[in-house]
């Protein structure tokens, strides 16, 4: 156990009060080194009903971000681990993956991806605070400060966001700026929480978290070489090379640990796929191929195209269909602006319900009437929870049944819905 003193593991206050800087405060907590450690405090949190918990972690120059620490809060115990003084971190993911107790997290984004790497799971019982505050009307997406200042009237302190927590050891200044991630966590979700149920949004949200979840996990899943930057125009051919050279790419930056666009470029990779060639001469003659790392892989990178180049054509990958140019109209802005008014209404922060992109998609089913009903065929804003907050009004809006009036031209959100 390491001793400090805490102005905070909080129950809220009326007013802001700063945090105290790392010269005047340390905060007492334990600090878990070894793997027998953690699996023993893993065991002695398991019939807690609640776990906060937030992650350090340095991505630049890794194929998967690497975990350089890991900040939990449960009950009354504060722990700083160390997963780079022990084999694995494995007891924690087992812990928050398995039903039993709220996990709370914000902008858990990429702690669902450590929870899914680790364990193959999600996390059981997840409570996003800055998910969850902007299905009440608050900001979104806000930072763990913002949420912080408005809800426990305190100011966090921002001396260590450019921290480079591999290093070691860690100062006292470290851990506490790390543990401060954590302390306010319980305490905001309870009143988040609350606010959430006397909306009566609590399907919605655990809705949304599910839905969040399922995003990380089908990305770490999927094939994303459409996301290789240059793609507008290539034939279905060329795409079959990017995705080609992509999958070889993901392997070799998976087998050398580095970024993909370390091992390749994205404008290489669209240079190889015009040229269509898996002539290895060729290739060597591209202009940024002749880099050191490079060379012996050329082989490899050949053997990429070539299988592309002998794809059957049915095979090939097709350009999804996009009505984004045809319903770029005043219609479509009209609509996406009133997001804003809907969000009013129903207390949500905007960004949360959709943007423009999903506007569009709405207008094209809408307008095209092509009658399908399923939950997949369905555009985003007609889906789940976003079809009573969103899509209602919006049919009615393009009915002609309700109409936008404006209301209190000195407001931040000067329109209201009229029945016609």
């Amino acid at each position: 156990m390491v001793e400090f003193y805490l102005a905070s593991y909080s129950q809220g206050c009326d007013s802001a009060i700063p945090f105290p800087t790392p010269d005047q405060a340390t905060v007492r907590h334990e600090s878990i080194q070894t793997g027998e450690e953690l699996e023993r405090f893993c065991e002695q949190i398991a019939q807690e009903s609640w776990v906060g918990f937030d992650t350090e972690f340095v991505s630049e120059d890794r194929y998967r971000p690497q975990l350089c620490l890991l900040q939990i809060a449960a009950g009354d115990r504060l722990a700083v681990v160390d997963p780079l003084t022990m084999p694995e971190t494995q007891p924690f993911w087992d812990l928050i993956s398995t039903p039993g107790r709220t996990v709370i997290a914000h902008a858990a984004r990429e702690e669902i991806r450590f929870c899914y790497r680790f364990t193959g799971k999600p996390i059981a019982g997840l409570f996003d605070v800055q998910l969850a505050a902007g299905f009440v009307g608050m900001e979104y997406p806000a930072s763990l400060g913002t949420l912080v200042s408005k809800l426990e009237g305190k100011t966090l302190p921002k001396g260590e966001s450019r921290t480079n927590w591999r290093h070691r050891p860690l100062s006292d200044h470290q851990i506490l700026y790390a543990l401060q991630d954590v302390t306010e966590l319980r305490s905001m979700q309870q009143k988040l929480s609350k606010k959430v149920d006397n909306l009566q949004r609590s399907e919605w949200l655990g809705e949304e978290l599910d839905a969040l979840q399922q995003t990380v996990i089908d990305g770490e899943q999927r094939e994303n070489w459409r996301r290789v930057s240059g793609m507008s125009g290539l034939t279905p051919r060329q795409m079959e090379i990017v995705r080609q050279v992509w999958l070889w790419r993901e392997d070799r930056a998976e087998e050398s640990d580095q970024p993909p666009r370390r091992v390749l470029r994205d404008d290489l990779v669209i240079e190889l796929a015009k040229r269509q060639t898996d002539n290895i001469e060729r290739i060597r003659s591209l202009r940024g191929m002749e880099r050191r790392n490079l060379v012996p892989h050329f082989e490899a990178l050949s053997e990429a195209i070539r299988i592309a180049l002998e794809m059957r054509e049915e095979d090939l990958p097709k350009r999804p269909r996009s009505n984004r140019k045809k319903y770029a109209n005043m219609l479509s802005q009209f609509l996406s602006m009133s997001i804003a008014c809907v969000c009013r209404k129903h207390q949500m922060a905007p960004s949360i319900v959709g943007n423009m992109d999903n506007v569009r998609e709405l207008l094209a089913y809408e307008l095209d009437g092509d009658g399908k009903d399923s939950e997949a065929s369905l555009p985003y804003l007609l889906r789940g929870w976003r079809s009573e907050v969103v899509g209602k009004s919006f049919r009615d809006l393009l009915s002609g049944d309700l109409a936008i009036r404006v209301a209190d031209r000195n407001a931040d959100v000067p329109l209201e819905f009229i029945d016609t």
